[in-house]
Order: structure tokens, then sequence, then C-alpha cells
């Protein structure tokens, strides 16, 4: 499957979770699956860099337009195949925080 329709169905996938809906629930103090942390704002979403090795894992709010940057795309592709797309929560992907970092710093066009 060639990289645009996979980005195209990780998006899909994503706009089917609740987190990315308009209607946010207020969230207990426990996260729940139909409830969207309050730091995540509308047109963002949750990431988490996994790297077991060197550096501990961190979570990032990322708006929705990396869903378009390469480098990022290639992370997920890499976490497809490492995860795959069925669980609840953040996505995540496997590389350290700070290459997550840099990516989200990063000036592109």
């Amino acid at each position: 499957m060639g990289g645009i329709v996979k980005l195209k169905n990780v998006v899909e996938r994503l706009v089917q979770i609740k987190g990315f809906s308009s209607a946010k629930k207020p969230c207990p103090e426990e996260y729940g699956r139909d409830c969207v942390p309050k730091d995540v704002k509308e047109g963002h979403f949750a990431v988490i860099a996994v790297d077991g090795y060197h550096e501990p894992t961190q979570r990032f709010v990322v708006p929705l337009m990396f869903l378009e940057h390469p480098m990022f795309r290639k992370l997920l592709e890499q976490a497809e195949e490492e995860y795959g797309f069925y669980h609840d929560g953040a996505l995540m992907v496997p590389c350290r925080p700070s290459h997550l970092r840099m990516i989200l710093t990063e000036q592109w066009c």
C-alpha cells in the first residue's frame, strides 16, 4: 500500500477516535476511552515517543498538520510496523523523545 494511502488510513482512524471530535467531555482523574485530556486541544493529538534504551518515554501534544510532515509520516509507518493501529489512547511512535522534539520544532513547508 502506498505511503499516501497509509497516511489517509491513519487520519481516518484518528478522526474516528472521540479525541478528535469537537465535543469534548470533562475528564475524571483517570482518563477513560471516551475522554480527552485537557491539554489536547481541538486540532491536536497526543503522541508518545517510546525509546526503550536511551531516554524515558515522553508524551507530546501535536498539531494535526504534522500528519503531512515527511519525517513524522516515516515515524507513523514505523509505528504501524511495530505497534499496529489498534490500541486505545495516545499514538505511540518508536523514537527518542529528543528526535520527535527535533521534528516538531523544525521549520518546514
